[in-house]
């Protein structure tokens, strides 16, 4: 009916007042009533209200809200999975969702393979008739590249494979899998649709019969939000596609000026013409390339200094919010990967990951080039 940037605003006239009000209530009377209310049950009205907005933004007809990204993963993952089943990954994803599956599918008989998403044909050779469930994320974390969700999701399906997609980076401003022929797509909301580094949640948005599926399983997991937190979520996501405008905006200047710098090797970026997947992203990301970027230090040893110097851009954890934040995957998103695997798959010593808020482009800049001086 509306456009992005209208439906990250609009609730329908439900109530007298402008807001959802904010049931808190874990207890409701059950007695003659079709439905009985429960936060776990994932039915309240406030999470309802994220929920529908949330389908209208991603083009679903369902979905469910979580705790947690992980959350939202795990139940994705294990809704669809028995022992003796096989799931493909591709080895770019975050590492969280990487240490799950070495750490818990053991204990279960589901076996694994990480292939690279970009070579359709390995993906190809590597299906099993077990194979049950294909998982990528595009943009990736930490290097953003990028997946063609199309494709994956042909090969999927000529395989009755489930596809699900992390598309964190992107929002639903940026992209929509769904549309793309991907079955389920999962956001970390504690990044962009939370954007305030405050408020820590997940979210899966599907067509209704594979939420129905997945909803057995959520039940019995556990992972659902309380009132409060779906009213601090509800107000966030108003302002998501104003956020995420301007942070593609000053991610593609940031890039373009990295890339002119001695003191940086490499920068990664979909925005960017001479990224190797920037066609691919072109063709599946729409309004522009996301917050995110990637960038090598020519000198990693220097690492350290850089970050102590910055007085802008803060060392923190986490990403998507309105401050800018920077982090060594290495050492944080990545640290539980043996360093073998961390150089496999390009993630150095020297790399930084840097997540851009919505400043002025000129005090950016500037932290940054000060930072680079020492």
């Amino acid at each position: 009916m509306f456009r992005k940037d209208t439906h990250c605003v609009y609730n329908p006239p439900t109530y007298q007042g402008v807001n959802t009000p904010i049931f808190t209530s874990t207890a409701n009377r059950y007695l003659g009533q079709d439905e009985i209310l429960y936060p776990r049950n994932y039915n309240t009205e406030n999470q309802k209200v994220i929920v529908e907005k949330l389908c209208r933004l991603e083009h679903a007809e369902a979905g469910l809200i979580f705790s947690s990204g992980q959350a939202a993963t795990t139940t994705a993952l294990f809704a669809f999975l028995k022992s003796g089943d096989h799931v493909l990954f591709s080895k770019e994803i975050y590492g969280g969702t990487a240490k799950l599956a070495v750490d818990e599918f053991s204990k279960y008989n589901i076996a694994y393979d990480f292939v690279s998403a970009a070579d359709l044909s390995t993906i190809t050779s590597k299906i099993r008739p077990n194979t049950k469930v294909i998982y990528v994320e595009t943009p990736s974390n930490p290097l953003l590249s990028i997946v063609d969700l199309k494709a994956i999701a042909e090969i999927a399906k000529k395989n009755n494979i489930v596809t699900v997609v992390d598309s964190t980076f992107a929002s639903p401003i940026n992209q929509n899998p769904l549309l793309l022929g991907f079955d389920i797509v999962m956001h970390s909301g504690t990044k962009y649709l939370g954007g305030h580094h405050d408020l820590c949640f997940g979210t899966l948005l599907s067509s209704q019969s594979l939420i129905d599926t997945i909803y057995k399983s959520a039940v019995n997991f556990g992972g659902s939000l309380n009132g409060l937190d779906c009213y601090l979520i509800e107000r966030s996501l108003k302002t998501l596609a104003l956020r995420v405008e301007k942070q593609n905006a000053n991610a593609l200047q940031l890039a373009l000026a990295l890339q002119e710098r001695p003191e940086v090797s490499k920068v990664f970026y979909p925005g960017l013409p001479n990224h190797p997947n920037h066609d691919i992203a072109a063709k599946q990301m729409k309004g522009g390339f996301g917050g995110m970027l990637s960038f090598e230090l020519s000198d990693a040893a220097k690492t350290d200094d850089f970050l102590n110097r910055l007085q802008l851009i803060i060392p923190a954890l986490s990403l998507g919010g309105v401050d800018s934040t920077i982090c060594q995957p290495a050492t944080s998103s990545h640290v539980s990967l043996p360093e073998s695997e961390r150089q496999e798959l390009g993630i150095t010593n020297g790399l930084l990951r840097l997540s851009v808020g919505i400043e002025n482009m000129e005090d950016l800049l500037q932290d940054i080039d000060t930072a680079l001086k020492g």
